[in-house]
């Protein structure tokens, strides 16, 4: 694709931008590798290291050599590095909020880049974050539903628990994250759902669109009449869905269209 279509691409998604009211974004893996955090199925990914077996909600319920490779992982900064921070991707989607455009950001992340994005540009983002596939930024248990922050977790870890148990029941603490064989999280994949059915413009950012059900929300924009646009640096198999394809990098392309999106506002 040459330099002036790609541009040309840019400027048709920020004129779709500015003539949206309710903007869904749905990120996937490939707008956090930006920030240095390895996706799953690429060369190199995660799966390419450890058999995805491994990690499936059985496993971690059953098999406690399984736990201990978890949060062995988990633990350390294979998974998510401690030092990564959100990248221009992140805080273009941030800017969306900051502009009245943006409904909600339907993510498969559960590294917590968004959120803070949000925090730095816009402020704490209260319902606009849905989080499919859940987070990494809390670990859960299993007996009680006490929750606790990941942070505290890595502090345990390091001071040489091997599968932590929680403090108030001793029951199980697993990960907030859906994992391999586990249930959809009801009310986020209902939610994910009614908003990208009632949106006007759904942008995808860095997903494959391969990971069912999740990759069903940008279809049900579609089939609602929202106009689609993709950003992803592989082709997907909606892309012949799509208004807009753009097979580059998410970072760079999402600065270009906000640029054109301010100098537009800044003339009207």
């Amino acid at each position: 694709m040459t330099k002036e279509k790609i541009e040309h691409l840019i400027e048709k998604t920020a004129d779709f931008v500015l003539g949206s009211e309710k903007i869904v974004v749905f990120t996937g893996a490939g707008i956090s590798t930006e920030s240095g955090i390895p996706d799953f199925r690429s060369p190199g990914g995660i799966w390419t290291k450890y058999d995805p077996d491994i990690f499936t909600y059985s496993r971690f319920l059953h098999d406690e050599e399984a736990r201990k490779l978890h949060w062995e992982l988990l633990g350390g900064n294979e998974f998510i590095p401690s030092h990564a921070k959100p990248n221009p991707a992140h805080y273009a989607i941030a800017e969306l909020e900051e502009i009245g455009k943006l409904d909600c950001v339907i993510t498969q992340n559960v590294d917590g880049l968004h959120e803070a994005a949000f925090e730095e540009k816009a402020g704490t983002p209260v319902g606009r974050i849905i989080h499919l596939h859940g987070t990494m930024e809390r670990s859960k248990c299993l007996s009680c539903g006490e929750l606790y922050p990941m942070d505290e977790i890595r502090k345990w870890l390091a001071a040489g628990a091997k599968v932590p148990d929680c403090p108030g029941c001793g029951g199980l603490l697993k990960p907030d994250a859906v994992f391999f064989g586990e249930a959809m999280p009801v009310w986020e994949t209902s939610e994910a759902r009614k908003r990208s059915e009632s949106c006007d413009l759904c942008i995808v950012i860095g997903s494959s669109l391969v990971v069912f059900p999740a990759a069903f929300m940008p279809r049900y924009a579609v089939q609602s009449g929202a106009k689609l646009v993709i950003i992803n640096r592989d082709p997907t198999d909606l892309d012949g869905s799509a208004d807009v394809c753009i097979h580059e990098a998410a970072g760079a392309t999402m600065t270009s269209v906000m640029y054109h999106v301010r100098k537009k506002l800044s003339n009207t």
